[in-house]
């Protein structure tokens, strides 16, 4: 995906019931010019659950705990392999945007993406 000349990075947010955290995420980047952004949740009683169109739309998928990735490989297996994940151990004890959940975020999905904090 593009937008003008630059390249656009599909990321996915994945939480469990993407009440709170994926949310935070998503929020976070979603003006960001460079990237397109969604969340979603494990869970069936996710507001949004994660999808196989979700997972091929991805160039990058955040999850917030290692479960969350051992279901996306179960669940995805074949969507999945050559997808890059990365575990941000962000425990279910936020709200969203909760100030503490939105530092943690930026400090760990900029480190992966290596982009500055003046970026979003």
């Amino acid at each position: 995906m593009t937008k003008g000349h630059q390249n656009v990075t599909n990321i996915l947010f994945i939480c469990s019931r993407n009440k709170w955290r994926s949310p935070t995420g998503e929020h976070i980047w979603r003006h960001h010019p460079f990237i397109s952004v969604r969340s979603a949740g494990t869970s069936v009683k996710a507001n949004r659950t994660v999808n196989s169109k979700d997972i091929q739309w991805a160039n990058i998928i955040f999850v917030m705990e290692e479960k969350h990735k051992n279901r996306l490989l179960a669940q995805f297996t074949r969507h999945i392999a050559h997808k890059e994940i990365h575990i941000l151990d962000i425990p279910d004890e936020y709200q969203y945007l909760d100030n503490a959940l939105v530092n943690m975020m930026k400090s760990s999905v900029n480190h992966y993406l290596g982009i500055s904090e003046q970026s979003n």
